[in-house]
């Protein structure tokens, strides 16, 4: 398992949204479960939740796989993490 942390401007929303947008995009994911704070996608690749909360102007975005750092899954969830914006005023990478 593998757990990664990022740090970011974009609201609770915006980070579950992009993340179940960049993750499916790149790799064959279902979502399989989800409330207002985290979506869990799941494949052939493995099992990654992507959790979310806001505190104050930033929101810290959590995500655990079922895998190795070195693993498919795992090197699309740091790039997903690595397109939330860092500052207000950010654009999301693509």
């Amino acid at each position: 398992m593998a757990h990664y942390e990022r740090i970011t401007a974009a609201g609770v929303r915006d980070v579950l949204r992009l993340a179940e947008e960049v993750l499916r995009e790149r790799l064959p994911l279902e979502k399989v479960k989800g409330d207002r704070h985290s979506v869990t996608l799941s494949g052939r690749d493995g099992t990654v939740s992507v959790r979310a909360h806001r505190h104050g102007p930033e929101t810290v975005a959590q995500a655990v796989t079922d895998q190795l750092r070195t693993s498919r899954l795992d090197l699309e969830t740091q790039y997903f993490l690595n397109r939330l914006p860092y500052q207000p005023g950010d654009v999301p990478i693509r």
